[in-house]
């Protein structure tokens, strides 16, 4: 089976341009996930619940489950965005 697509993505933020809400605590909706995609550089992304921190860099994406508190903070000059799903971008079934 064919991995789901998107069904939203936001714009292509850099270090500047990205937006102050992703960068303090916020979260998906229910039944929302997101991947983090970073085009060039690396951002540091927080899960405050259960708490974890990833270096994300154009090979290690971030995967963020529904209503799951987290925040990205740039590490340097980067460039990203997020894609939004609404069933599980990683499970098995998807692959």
């Amino acid at each position: 089976m064919t991995a789901p697509e998107p069904y939203k993505s936001t714009p292509v933020f850099d270090q500047d341009s990205l937006p102050a809400a992703l960068r303090r605590e916020h979260r998906t909706k229910a039944g929302v996930w997101g991947i983090i995609r970073v085009l060039e550089g690396r951002v540091r992304y927080l899960v405050l619940d259960p708490e974890s921190e990833t270096i994300l860099d154009p090979d290690h994406p971030g995967r963020v489950l529904p209503d799951q508190p987290h925040r990205v903070e740039p590490l340097g000059a980067m460039q990203m965005r997020v894609e939004f799903y609404d069933q599980d971008p990683a499970a098995p079934s998807s692959q």
